[in-house]
């Protein structure tokens, strides 16, 4: 499988396969295709149905298989932001909410638990985050412009709630409560943040869909 990415702030993901090759994607995401490209709609069993559906995907994936020779798809991004690709054989991915666009079918999304409660119910991205494991390449939607830090082991990074779009999984995730009063009341960075520990690698994201809303909502008048 070949792939291209173009198109940055509104990135696509052109996927190029041989005859006979699959790719996965959530629901809605192809975009355009060659006519030999042929759709299979599937859950993959209740356990991964019930598994995707607590990660913020829909319980269906669709499968796309090139007939007959040489086919080509594309998937768009959602959102105005980039398209990260993922060799997910050189280690598993842990990404936020329906961070996931497509994939080879020998990888695997599943439910990614953060072990700790506190880090689950005000650590930005959720008690329940997506885990990409298995083999092959992995394409996962982020908000705004990709920021990456390789943290070694050990090393920290406090992060504002939900600007962590993607980390390995051998990094670890925790909250940590701002300090001082008057920086919790007036300093309107909230209450928590997020704190990643080492080692890995983690991508950070400038324009979280959530602030982005918000920030539109602020100057909607209101009747």
């Amino acid at each position: 499988m070949r792939f291209e990415i173009k198109g940055e702030p509104l990135p696509v993901v052109i996927v190029y396969l041989d005859a006979n090759e699959t790719v996965n994607c959530q629901k809605g995401a192809m975009s355009w295709m060659t006519p030999n490209m042929k759709m299979e709609t599937h859950t993959g069993g209740i356990g991964k149905a019930f598994s995707k559906m607590f990660s913020g995907e829909s319980i269906f994936t669709n499968t796309y298989v090139s007939e007959g020779g040489p086919g080509m798809i594309a998937f768009a991004s959602s959102f105005p932001g980039s398209i990260i690709p993922f060799d997910i054989s050189k280690g598993d991915m842990i990404v936020q909410k329906s961070g996931y666009l497509a994939s080879q079918p020998t990888v695997e999304l599943s439910i990614a638990f953060q072990k700790k409660l506190g880090a689950g119910f005000f650590g930005g991205e959720g008690f329940i985050m997506q885990k990409l494991h298995g083999q092959g390449m992995a394409f996962v939607e982020i908000d705004g412009y990709v920021v990456e830090y390789d943290l070694q082991d050990g090393q920290q990074m406090l992060i504002d709630t939900g600007y962590l779009a993607a980390m390995s999984s051998t990094c670890k995730m925790d909250i940590q409560q701002v300090k001082g009063i008057g920086n919790v009341l007036f300093g309107g960075e909230g209450l928590f943040n997020t704190v990643v520990t080492g080692p890995g690698k983690i991508y950070l994201q400038t324009m979280p869909i959530s602030n982005f809303a918000g920030a539109v909502a602020a100057v909607i008048p209101r009747s």
